[in-house]
């Protein structure tokens, strides 16, 4: 099932989320709707606050965005309960962009290596470095179940040129490809 992904401006965004047990109610379908979300609005990323849910929970897949004829380097991923180990490696910029704020992009510096804890759907744990654009995509989600959005991490000067952008979003004066809920109800 596709759901609305809650924009910018929606409380659930800010939150620090909570970790989850193997308990947690249907979590296989959230799983999959999750995905089916994420690819119906053209994403590589998508964390439960973007759905409404305050749980570290979080999906990847940049298999989709490998070029053909690079050596496979890309991965689709479950991440439940993630911690950060370690962040470290030259800082790179790389423009980012999120569903919870269509139409907005923006410059932002992260380290290039990421030492990752996470439980996988299965609830297996796991101890792992990304790097590169993995590494990327898995901060810029890790972020959002920490109540973090990236234009956060955006210099002065853009977050100024982009205020007003903002606030049109959170007022739901906007339109995507794809269901939003705004604080007014969903578009």
């Amino acid at each position: 099932m596709i759901l609305p992904i809650y924009a910018y401006g929606q409380p659930v965004l800010r939150k620090e989320a909570e970790d989850i047990g193997p308990d947690y109610p249907d979590l296989a379908a959230l799983i999959t709707d999750m995905w089916e979300t994420m690819y119906h609005a053209s994403g590589v990323g998508l964390a439960a606050p973007q759905i409404g849910r305050s749980i570290r929970l979080f999906v990847i897949d940049t298999v989709q965005i490998q070029k053909k004829g690079e050596a496979p380097s890309g991965i689709k991923r479950v991440f439940i309960n993630a911690q950060k180990v370690e962040e470290e490696g030259e800082v790179w910029s790389y423009e980012e962009g999120c569903l919870s704020i269509p139409d907005i992009r923006g410059d932002v510096e992260r380290p290039d290596t990421l030492r990752l804890r996470y439980l996988d759907e299965n609830f297996q744990e796991h101890e792992e470095v990304f790097t590169g654009i993995n590494a990327r995509v898995i901060q810029h989600e890790y972020d959002h179940i920490d109540g973090i959005l990236f234009v956060e991490h955006l210099k002065p000067v853009k977050k100024q040129m982009i205020r007003r952008k903002l606030e049109n979003i959170r007022k739901g004066k906007i339109s995507a490809d794809y269901k939003m809920k705004f604080l007014g109800g969903i578009s």
